[in-house]
């Protein structure tokens, strides 16, 4: 039997990845089987389990695909920028992740059983990535907010990337959710990704102005 260069792994892995993609656009995580990854792919769900031995590696690949995604399209800002302003930096954040949607429903499950349903090589080379992602931010910041110092720059990545993982659940609610907090009395007011995460990236860049 021939030897599987990396190529045709890697190959095989983003098909599996792509399938998953494509069902969670419609279906949620408890409702995808790995049956159900076997048939939008070209080979067997049995094969599937020579590159993913769980459902939750596949999603915490895809989680991590969209950190690479995310983390290239922040370096590409940066090194093509000479200078951006704070309401700049905190524009192009909210934008990057408007377009991220998928990344932000995954966020918005729990993490502790996607990684803990994960084999340690790879949550490792997931961690890379979401630390690859961690620097990004942090270079831009270096870069363009000259006042920033490394506390600064921490402390705004520390407390940017946990809000990430409600902007999912604070903008698409629905018409279930809508209709239990009418009748909970609760209010309700409909947010976009853009404007929390533009508001949410701007107060914490000029935070040090009001301390």
């Amino acid at each position: 039997m021939p030897r599987r260069t990396q190529k045709l792994i890697d190959a095989r892995r983003g098909e599996i990845i792509g399938a998953c993609e494509e069902l969670y656009v419609t279906k949620g995580f408890k409702d995808i089987t790995m049956a159900d990854i076997a048939e939008k792919t070209t080979f067997t769900r049995t094969s599937i389990y020579n590159y993913f031995q769980t459902k939750e590696e596949i999603f915490l690949a895809l989680l991590q695909r969209e950190y690479d995604s995310w983390a290239d399209a922040i370096d590409d800002a940066t090194d093509c920028s000479e200078s951006m302003s704070e309401e700049e930096i905190a524009e192009f954040l909210a934008r990057s992740l408007e377009e991220r949607r998928q990344m932000l429903r995954i966020l918005s499950m729990n993490h502790y059983d996607m990684e803990a349903g994960s084999r340690i090589e790879n949550l490792t080379d997931f961690k890379r990535s979401y630390g690859r992602t961690l620097d990004s931010v942090g270079s831009m910041l270096r870069k363009f907010c000259r006042g920033f110092s490394d506390e600064d720059i921490s402390r705004f990545v520390y407390s940017f990337f946990p809000f990430l993982y409600g902007l999912c659940p604070y903008t698409e609610v629905t018409p279930k959710q809508e209709e239990a907090m009418e009748a909970a009395g609760v209010g309700f007011v409909r947010h976009t990704v853009y404007d929390l995460a533009y508001g949410a990236a701007l107060g914490l860049l000029t935070a040090d102005r009001r301390r």
